[in-house]
């Protein structure tokens, strides 16, 4: 296959379908959802068992554990592709929106209108629910998608694409918006980075290498985030059952997920107190931890798999039972380690005092800060998005889940009665 030929192939026709996308009614677009949805159920079976196949080939080829648990389509997560899709359904369709109409002097009328990006690149690994994910938000913001799984993930990815194509056909709109790259050649990726006479946004999601390696060599704007080092901070008026509650689904909830916690720090006021109860939660979870000297002294003797914290560990995404702990000061110095060594994914603090939980919200620089809340909540189903595209620690366009509205621009409209400048 000549990669180069067949990407601007992919590319040229998804350029001609986003212009039917962006004048597609919201009564079509969610046509095709439903139409994809039903083609989901009839084809469950033969999804399941091509996720089943390419499960096989990953362990045959020495995927580690957390990228075979991304890659594994259990019944609940299909079942939670189909909900998703209904989620992206009710959503309110926001392209051609008219928000901010102001008169001028001249009495012309100036607003914004709410507009699809167009063409979205999608890279992603593992993960074939991703494939349903991307393809209902596209579609329901009005943009044609290139989706480009990973090897891993080839069998049950064309068996969903295979659905997709059903729906829009069905719905009366262009298969075209969505294709989802038939190969699995890595030069794939290198072509649709470096179209932007084809691609408007590209979307990586998966390890740290992958997007550093599209962030460096892209030709289009990359919507991103490079890896979820998520901290956990238990403040001196914690209530403990929350803190022992909250730890230990952020940490042990799932491990392969870039919101997992990955840090926990805790004030030293309480400790002697919650740390213990909480460290042999953990390791009996089959947890290690890798503390500081203080948390070495307090915990020595009392759990398991305990070594002491390098520097590097502070930064770390470890995507495996391991979990950082610090003792810390207070929250002046939680927050000041959060954000010298946080991802600026999603942090968390464990408090019932209304201005720590306040201070904490206002001066941790995270695209998600919560308060008595776990991490794994920092999901776009989670938010009320209906899914995900990604997720952006960016500051300009979108951060956090990447939903509808982070697929979508605005542009200038002028209202006007045959006003002329003078």
């Amino acid at each position: 296959m000549d990669i180069e030929k067949y990407m601007q192939d992919l590319g040229v026709r998804a350029r001609a379908a986003s212009r039917q996308m962006a004048r597609a009614s919201t009564a079509r677009k969610n046509a095709a959802l439903a139409g994809i949805a039903d083609a989901l159920r009839a084809a469950r079976e033969t999804i399941l068992s091509a996720n089943r196949e390419d499960m096989a080939a990953g362990r045959e080829n020495g995927l580690e554990d957390a990228m075979l648990d991304r890659l594994e389509l259990t019944p609940a997560r299909f079942d939670g592709m189909l909900e998703g899709l209904e989620q992206v359904m009710a959503l309110p369709d926001p392209i051609g929106e008219i928000t901010g109409l102001k008169y001028r002097p001249t009495g012309i009328q100036v607003g914004h209108m709410c507009v699809p990006l167009g063409v979205i690149g999608i890279i992603y690994e593992s993960r074939p629910n991703v494939t349903i994910d991307a393809a209902a938000l596209c579609l329901k913001s009005g943009n044609a998608a290139i989706l480009r799984g990973g090897s891993e993930a080839i069998r049950a990815n064309q068996a969903i694409a295979a659905c997709i194509r059903t729906g829009l056909a069905a719905a009366g709109l262009p298969e075209d918006a969505v294709q989802v790259v038939e190969t699995t050649d890595r030069a794939a990726v290198g072509a649709l980075i470096t179209q932007p006479e084809y691609v408007d946004v590209i979307v990586p999601r998966g390890g740290k290498g992958l997007i550093e390696r599209i962030s460096r060599d892209a030709r289009v704007p990359v919507i991103k985030h490079l890896d979820g080092n998520c901290h956990v901070y238990i403040d001196e008026q914690a209530d403990p059952a929350k803190a022992l509650r909250i730890t230990l689904n952020a940490k042990t909830h799932r491990y392969g997920t870039c919101n997992t916690a990955e840090t926990l720090l805790v004030a030293e006021a309480v400790a002697d107190a919650l740390l213990p109860d909480i460290a042999r939660a953990l390791s009996d979870a089959g947890v290690a931890l890798r503390g500081c000297e203080r948390t070495l002294a307090l915990l020595e003797g009392k759990v398991a798999n305990l070594t002491a914290a390098t520097e590097a560990d502070w930064f770390e995404e470890y995507l495996a039972p391991i979990l950082a702990v610090k003792i810390v000061s207070g929250l002046d110095e939680a927050i000041e380690h959060i954000n010298h060594y946080s991802s600026q994914h999603t942090e968390a603090i464990v408090t019932e005092n209304y201005t720590r939980a306040r201070r904490f919200l206002t001066e941790v620089d995270s695209s998600s800060v919560m308060v008595n809340a776990s991490t794994r909540f920092a999901d776009g189903f989670e938010y009320g998005l209906g899914a995900e595209i990604g997720i952006s620690t960016d500051k300009f366009h979108a951060r956090g889940p990447v939903g509808l509205e982070g697929l979508t621009s605005r542009k200038w409209v002028v209202l006007g009665d045959g006003q002329v400048r003078e």
